[in-house]
Parts: structure tokens; C-alpha cells; sequence
């Protein structure tokens, strides 16, 4: 499932090709059609992203998008090719068209109804007026793993399964600690990291998380080969020897996800 710098480098891509203009919308697939007529030829007025959640507006309504794990956007200049029948949306202008196939979730909601989105979830650390506060109010009373609390988007949103296991291995943090032992100032560092982090990831539109002095060039070890791309400590390296300790890195399930550390690292 992407993680939440994706969704904010797609709430940035809509802005950049179709803000302030009206544009097409249309449904070739049909699950959104009578939605899709509603909007059609209205402008978009902002696109944002809180956690994994898409917002596109336009006028008073809002098209929700939450992609899970199968949904997918494509871009493009004008003209737009035929569209195909798993196009859930399209947005076109004169210059730009853009597809989404396959989201868990398209569909078109009220300012009240987003709002309520927006309240149940945890704070985003892309979103710059978001308060890590609100996650700490929770993580410290919780007896629930550190990497549990991570992956919960009532708690923080946006961090999924890469930014959990790098964070804690960046910051030396046993997964397996409980939140309520988690002390404030590593909590603090923890959300300022992600901030960082995730901001790069929205840069480059993937996720690197290695330190300088820790990359491919530096340490003189072949770069990572690895569908998702990017640079990354301990996220699906099971067995294969930690950059920094050699210690061999773990994997085990938690939270319904591979989790991935280094025992000889992780040990706060």
C-alpha cells in the first residue's frame, strides 16, 4: 500500500497540472459515473492529502480517494489516450489528463463528511500544522509495541510499513518496546525524522533512507536492487547482513505486516 509521501506527491501533481482550471471528469469504468456528471466542468480548487487519503475539491463537494493495495494513478500530457474500462476517474484539461484504476475508495463527499475523515485520523508529519502532541497523548499510555502504534493511522498518519522499520532502526529503537516506555524526547526526534523523511519521499517520489555516510558510495557495497527503490537500512533485507552492526537483520509479523529490524542495533 503506498505510503502517505506518495499521496501528498499526488495531491501535488493534481495541483500543478489542473488547479484553478475546469476540468473534465469522467467514469469509462461506470462505478462513479453519476458522480463524475456532477462534477464535470468545475474547477479544482485545491488537492490534499492527509495520511493515505486523497482530497480533490471542487466547489463545494470533494472526490475522496484512498488508493489500498491495489490502486493506481497514471499521467499524462494531451491528448489522452482512449481510456480504458478500469479507469475508476478521469481528469482531463487541455493540457493534462490524469487515470485512477482500482482505489479502495472514489468517492464523492460533503465538507461535513470529509472533515469526520479527518478526524479520526492521527496527525500527519507532512501536513505542517498537524501536532505530534496528539500521538503522544496515546503512544505514551499505550501498552501496545512502539511498531504496533506506528502503523496505526488513528495515531499517525501516513506511516506505513517502510517509515516504520527505518525510523526505529535510524533512532535504535527496539520495535518490541511498548509505547509507554518510549521516552518524550525520542518521540520528539521520532516525528522529526519522519518529517524529513517523508518530505525527501514526496521530493524524489520514493524512499531513501539512509544517511550520507551510509550510502552505496560511501561504504563501497553495491546499491540496493529492489522494486520499490530507494536506500533503505533494515526494510526487506531479511538475512542479509545490517550496514552497520553486520549483525544478520529479523523479520517477523506484527501488525499484520513484515516487520524488519536489527537485533544487534535496536536494542533501546
Amino acid at each position: 500500500m503506498p505510503e502517505g509521501h506518495t499521496i501528498h506527491r499526488l495531491a501535488q501533481d493534481h495541483t500543478e497540472r489542473f488547479a484553478g482550471r475546469p476540468v473534465r471528469v469522467s467514469s469509462p469504468q461506470g462505478r462513479f459515473a453519476e458522480s463524475a456528471a456532477l462534477l464535470d466542468g468545475r474547477e479544482l480548487d485545491v488537492a490534499e492529502a492527509h495520511g493515505k487519503h486523497l482530497f480533490l475539491g471542487l466547489g463545494e463537494d470533494w472526490v475522496h480517494v484512498h488508493l489500498g493495495l491495489f490502486g493506481t494513478y497514471g499521467f499524462g500530457p494531451a491528448p489522452a489516450p482512449p481510456a480504458t474500462a478500469t479507469v475508476r476517474l478521469r481528469l482531463l484539461n487541455e493540457d493534462h489528463w490524469a487515470d485512477l484504476r482500482g482505489p479502495t475508495t472514489c468517492a464523492l463527499i460533503t465538507g461535513a463528511e470529509k472533515k469526520a475523515i479527518h478526524d479520526r485520523l492521527g496527525p500527519d508529519p507532512l501536513r505542517p500544522d498537524d501536532d505530534p502532541d496528539r500521538a503522544w497523548a496515546r503512544i505514551s499510555r499505550s501498552r501496545t509495541t512502539v511498531a504496533a502504534l506506528l502503523m496505526d493511522q488513528k495515531i499517525v498518519a501516513g506511516v506505513g510499513n517502510v517509515y516504520r522499520a527505518e525510523v526505529l532502526f535510524r533512532h535504535g529503537i527496539d520495535p518490541y518496546r511498548l509505547g509507554k516506555d518510549l521516552r518524550r524526547a525520542e518521540w520528539d526526534a521520532l516525528w522529526q525524522d519522519l518529517v524529513v523523511l517523508m518530505r525527501e519521499g514526496v521530493r524524489l517520489n520514493r524512499i531513501d533512507t539512509v544517511r550520507p555516510e551510509h550510502t552505496p558510495e560511501a561504504m563501497g557495497r553495491p546499491p540496493r536492487v529492489d522494486d520499490h527503490g530507494g536506500e533503505v537500512y533494515v526494510y526487506r533485507r531479511a538475512t542479509l547482513p545490517c550496514h552497520i552492526c553486520t549483525t544478520e537483520i529479523r523479520t517477523a509479523d506484527l501488525a499484520a505486516r513484515n516487520l524488519f529490524w536489527c537485533p544487534g542495533c535496536q536494542t533501546r
